[in-house]
């Protein structure tokens, strides 16, 4: 029998086991995927959570251009970025983005924002792949679906 350790493991960057996984985004909601995506991104999952190292796994998510929006977030809900000039502060709608040429971006942000700022953070981002259609790539990396719907009844717009 091993002996009992008082002290927590800290897990090394070469020790980590990355996993894929795959959301159908279709009438989410999109915090509370983006919560269930930052999470997975991060690691908070394993129980072998390490804060300092990325020790999350790689998530592909289809259909990322249709989530929902609860309440009347979708016209009234804005978001704010700035061109770097005076005055260039700059304002628009979910429904503009996601009618826009790029759709997925409303998820990719609201999970970039979940995510902490910096190298690591970075690096986490870069294992989020989002897609607008059914179709992705990575077929080759045999990833898991996860069914966020069933997680929670709040998670799916049933309207």
């Amino acid at each position: 029998m091993k002996a009992l350790s008082k002290q927590t493991r800290s897990v090394k960057p070469a020790e980590v086991e990355k996993k894929w996984h795959l959301i159908d985004a279709d009438g989410l909601v999109v915090g509370r995927v983006a919560t269930i995506i930052a999470n997975i991104l991060r690691g908070k999952h394993k129980p072998s959570y390490t804060p300092h190292v990325d020790c999350g796994d790689h998530v592909i998510v289809i259909n990322a251009d249709k989530v929902k929006f609860t309440g009347r977030k979708m016209a009234d809900k804005t978001y704010y970025k700035h061109t770097g000039h005076p005055g260039g502060i700059k304002e628009t709608t979910p429904a503009k983005v996601l009618e826009g040429r790029f759709p997925e971006r409303v998820l990719e942000k609201a999970v970039e924002r979940m995510i902490p700022r910096g190298p690591l953070g970075r690096a986490q981002m870069k294992a989020l792949h989002l897609y607008a259609g059914t179709e992705h790539p990575h077929d080759g990396q045999k990833p898991e679906t996860l069914d966020v719907a069933s997680m929670n009844r709040k998670n799916k717009v049933t309207a």
